[in-house]
């Protein structure tokens, strides 16, 4: 009974003491992150909240939300200012604009920091700046249907760097960044889960979109180069996603998405040929416009 009465007579402070301390969580980098947003409630909350895994400051830069984007962001986290569209380039520059610190990470409204490329990004900053001022990370596409596309068309994108060396451009359509020749650029470990579609219908539009910006804002190619295209390009657009970028192993759908892809960019050769044909003056006179 003495043994009992030892072994069960433990004060609450023992207990106290024995109790496992509570991992505090890892410091965030010196890092801005900035999004540009509008009318992004799908997903949101899930990128801010991924991306404060790594950085201590989240920015969005919003062109008019009437969902409620705006709202979900400044409750996980983000600060919030309106900003009228200035063009895929010139938002972010807006944005770069805004951000308290030097080092800037570059997010879409659909893209997620995994937890791999959170603790590469924290890692980066351990010991100061790192050498690199412009730092690539590696997208992978997640699908509404199927599997993550984990070893195949994947991009690299110059997403995480230092505003005092290099900007975004401040263009209507190019909202990259021009990278020097000699400019030394790290790889960072881990990838941005990207969700970039909801279903088939969403990747037609957004190419629709994007090829209509491309289009207008890029130089405009000769007519001849531009009839060449429209009459032979396609085949050739649909095998570089399909074999080069490898969507033959996402199946039927992959299969699917390579000629949504291959369409994509052949309206762009579509729509510098009514370019041409307006500035040709061969408008029909029977069409009525308004």
């Amino acid at each position: 009974m003495v043994f009992l009465t030892l072994e069960t007579s433990h004060s609450m402070e023992d207990f106290a003491m024995d109790a496992p301390t509570p991992t505090e969580p890892p410091a965030p980098a010196p890092v801005s992150c900035y999004i540009r947003t509008l009318n992004e409630e799908r997903m949101i909350e899930r990128v801010v909240r991924a991306a404060l895994q790594c950085v201590d400051e989240v920015v969005i830069v919003d062109s008019g939300s009437t969902d409620r984007t705006k709202e979900i962001a400044t409750a996980a986290g983000a600060t919030v200012y309106d900003q009228p569209w200035l063009g895929n380039g010139g938002q972010k520059r807006a944005a770069e604009e805004h951000a308290r610190n030097d080092w800037l990470l570059d997010l879409d409204a659909d893209e997620i920091v995994t937890p791999e490329l959170a603790a590469s990004i924290r890692a980066l900053f351990a010991n100061g700046d790192p050498a690199a001022s412009i730092q690539e990370i590696e997208l992978v596409t997640v699908p509404p249907y199927g599997k993550r596309w984990s070893n195949f068309s994947l991009a690299y994108r110059r997403k995480l760097y230092d505003r005092r060396v290099i900007r975004m451009p401040d263009h209507k359509a190019w909202d990259q960044l021009d990278v020097p020749k000699d400019a030394k650029i790290g790889r960072l470990e881990g990838a941005l889960d990207h969700h970039s579609f909801r279903d088939f219908a969403h990747i037609i539009t957004k190419l629709n979109n994007v090829s209509g910006v491309r289009a207008r804002e890029s130089r405009l190619k000769s007519r001849f180069s531009v009839t060449l295209r429209v009459l032979i390009a396609m085949p050739f657009y649909f095998l570089r996603h399909y074999f080069l970028r490898g969507l033959w192993r996402a199946g039927l759908y992959g299969f699917s998405i390579a000629w949504a892809a291959a369409i994509g960019r052949w309206l762009r050769d579509v729509k510098m040929l009514e370019m041409h044909l307006k500035a040709e003056g061969k408008a029909c006179p029977d069409y009525e416009t308004g």
